[in-house]
């Protein structure tokens, strides 16, 4: 595990292997965001299923739920005891803001396309909209007692938030357009997490006082069907397909499996002590389960419904988020090289070019420039080091000609699943 900024010493290194951009293209990576209430959030890189690195929550210490934008580039963490909202870049995973909510910030949905994201403030009854562009908060809506659960319609036009209230539950509708609640849904005891149907047609409505689980119909605004479920039922997601959905009961130490079609329990997944929230990857082959008591996350494989594996996280973890986040686009800046005459051929000495990531200009170590005359000979490959400088010397022969050399040298770097492919130029002069 490691916190950020984080720099990994290499020593440089010179060769004369050559590395293409295609031969190495960033595939980028399948990232788990978790939520720990008892401060930071941990990044599992789904991958590897371990936790790659903790981001500190800009001075909140009880983040409690966590969402990732459509596209992944950017991360929205609430703060329930700071009242913010924690805005991290995830391909870098560094937090860029903190944006003043409402009283104890519980849930945060963003809108498709991104252009808003939707916190529920519990104790003010009200929902934030924040402009994500601007990362201020455009206007403050009121929708009653203990606002919890928040999802945006596939259309954007709503927003369907919950309210964790004792006994008769329901689920205040709020029009995009003009911010204002249009509909309240009847549903059954102490709502709290709700999910979408991926063709926008349905919203599921997890009722903790109830055990049991609403289906909304979109159009009608109205309860289709209801699932019963486990003990005190708190988190749901559901399956690309939309045909079933995982639903953790906190007191039961399940998860339960529901046919979303019959509206029926399949079975139940034991996982880890109280589990809270639930979050698929984008392929929907497992599900990872946040376990409160345990300090963990469980991983359900989704084809057998079994743990396959357990990851141990920060303390108290609450919400996760699952998402692919594309690889951090990289700068790449070449220096200039000095160029000396042999009988036989040209030293290049003093290749340089150094590596950094555009958004935080922080260096890139232990990575290949691959170095090149302007008509693609081969002339070094060096490592980044510490400060994500890569110097090499090169040997050319005369065949490669002093007005090529003379034009100056590319660098390129070929990319990975974290940092974007780049290439610059860079100067040669004579000695």
């Amino acid at each position: 595990m490691r916190l950020r900024p984080l720099v990994t010493a290499a020593a440089v290194t010179a060769a004369l292997v050559v590395v293409t951009p295609a031969e190495a293209a960033p595939a980028g990576r399948v990232l788990g965001y978790v939520a720990n209430n008892g401060g930071g959030v941990s990044v599992i890189d789904t991958a590897t299923n371990a936790v790659s690195e903790t981001i500190a929550d800009s001075g909140g210490n009880s983040p409690y739920m966590a969402a990732v934008a459509f596209d992944g580039t950017r991360g929205y963490v609430t703060n329930s005891v700071q009242n913010t909202l924690t805005v991290i870049d995830t391909p870098t995973n560094t937090v860029d803001r903190a944006v003043p909510v409402g009283s104890h910030p519980a849930g945060v949905a963003v809108a498709p396309g991104g252009g808003f994201a939707y916190v529920t403030n519990y104790l003010d009854g009200t929902v934030s909209v924040v402009d994500t562009a601007t990362l201020a908060v455009t206007a403050t809506v009121a929708v009653g007692s203990n606002a919890d659960g928040v999802v945006v319609t596939k259309d954007g036009s709503a927003v369907y938030v919950t309210h964790d209230v004792p006994g008769p539950g329901k689920v205040s509708v709020i029009d995009t357009t003009s911010n204002s609640v249009a509909a309240t849904i009847p549903v059954g005891n102490a709502a709290t997490a709700i999910a979408a149907s991926p063709d926008g047609t349905r919203m599921y409505v997890v009722n903790k006082g109830s055990d049991s689980v609403s289906a909304i119909d979109v159009a009608t605004r109205t309860v289709a069907g209801t699932a019963a479920v486990g003990f005190t039922p708190h988190g749901i997601a559901l399956t690309p397909d939309g045909t079933r959905a995982y639903v953790t009961n906190s007191e039961f130490d399940t998860v339960s499996v529901v046919d979303l079609t019959t509206m029926t329990e399949l079975r139940k997944v034991v996982v880890g002590d109280r589990p809270i929230s639930v979050a698929l990857t984008p392929d929907g082959a497992s599900a990872y389960v946040t376990n409160f008591n345990s300090n963990t996350v469980s991983i359900i494989d989704t084809a057998s419904d079994t743990v396959t594996g357990t990851v141990a996280v920060g303390q108290r973890p609450v919400g996760i988020a699952i998402n692919f986040v594309p690889p951090a686009t990289s700068k790449l800046v070449s220096g200039t090289a000095a160029l000396q005459l042999r009988l036989l051929g040209f030293t290049v000495r003093g290749l340089n070019a150094t590596l950094t990531e555009k958004h935080t200009g922080a260096p890139i170590a232990g990575q290949q420039v691959v170095f090149r005359t302007v008509k693609g000979n081969p002339l070094c490959t060096a490592t980044t080091g510490s400060s994500g400088k890569a110097t090499c010397d090169a040997q050319a022969s005369l065949l490669i000609g002093l007005s090529t050399l003379l034009q100056g040298f590319t660098a390129s770097y070929a990319g990975s699943n974290e940092h974007g492919a780049v290439s610059s130029h860079g100067y040669i002069r004579l000695l």
